[in-house]
C-alpha cells in the first residue's frame, strides 16, 4: 500500500530545503568575518603601492 502524503507539508518542506541552501550559499559567499576582509584589503592596498612605487613614469591619472 502507498504512504499518505500530506501535500501541504511536503511542498512548505520543499519550500524550507530551497530556502536553507540558499541560506547556505549566501553565508559562503558573504560571511567573511570583518577583520579578514579589513586584512585582505590592507594587503592590496600595500600591494598596490609597491607596484606604483617601482613605476618608471608615474601615470597622470593617479596624481592627486
Amino acid at each position: 500500500m502507498a504512504e499518505i502524503v500530506n501535500l501541504r507539508r511536503a511542498r512548505k518542506e520543499k519550500a524550507r530545503e530551497t530556502k536553507a541552501a540558499e541560506a547556505g550559499q549566501n553565508r559562503a559567499r558573504h560571511g567573511t568575518p570583518k577583520h579578514i576582509r579589513d586584512l585582505a584589503k590592507a594587503r592590496s592596498e600595500k600591494a598596490d603601492t609597491a607596484l606604483g612605487a617601482h613605476r618608471l613614469e608615474p601615470d597622470k591619472d593617479l596624481k592627486d
